[in-house]
């Protein structure tokens, strides 16, 4: 780990500040016409999700932390938990299903994601951009409607509810962003 100056903080850097880890989301050099400069950043707990605004000196020491990424093979759910493996030494890891969020849906046994490591704790997951899935239920197309761009609701195999074009029917393969949770295209 290096040691930066306050006014080096840039977003998405990660720090140790207060014996706890922050990822900073937004920062501001602030030039007062009186007294010294400093560095307004908006900070994020990596641990619990707090928020905190800093002001930063350039003489003010961080501590600048890399996380380390390693990716992860999704096996199973078991419960309210998730259960994934090491693709390098095949240890499995349990993490709760509130570590994921709602994108614990796109979930599919034999994923690969990438796990953010501290000091071997897990900090954040990043799942595919993109998932396909199946379309098990869509309304039937209303005449009359293809005149505008028009979009109605569907039901994937995995419960989530997206809008897709009038031309997807029940049965269809489509290709979902996991981020946004909105419908990209048909399926090839």
């Amino acid at each position: 780990m290096a040691k930066i100056n306050g006014n080096e903080i840039r977003p998405g850097m990660v720090i140790e500040y207060q014996d706890t880890l922050w990822v900073a989301v937004k920062s501001m050099a602030v030039k007062p016409g009186k007294g010294p400069a400093y560095n307004q950043v908006e900070l994020k707990n990596l641990i619990d999700g707090r928020k905190l605004n800093n002001r930063f000196g350039s003489d003010e020491r961080v501590e600048r932390t890399r996380l380390e990424q390693k990716d992860f093979q999704f096996l199973y759910r078991q419960g309210d938990s998730l259960v994934f493996m090491n693709t390098d030494t095949y240890d499995q890891l349990e993490l709760h299903e509130d570590f994921v969020g709602e994108r614990a849906a796109f979930l599919q046994d034999g994923m690969t994601v990438t796990l953010e490591m501290h000091e071997e704790r897990p900090i954040g997951i990043k799942l595919p951009d993109q998932v396909t899935l199946t379309v098990v239920e869509a309304d039937p197309v209303v005449k009359g409607q293809t005149a505008a761009s028009s979009f109605k609701p569907a039901k994937l195999e995995n419960g989530l509810r997206v809008m897709v074009p009038p031309f997807i029917t029940t049965g269809e393969k489509v290709v979902v962003d996991t981020n946004e949770v909105t419908y990209i295209r048909r399926a090839e």
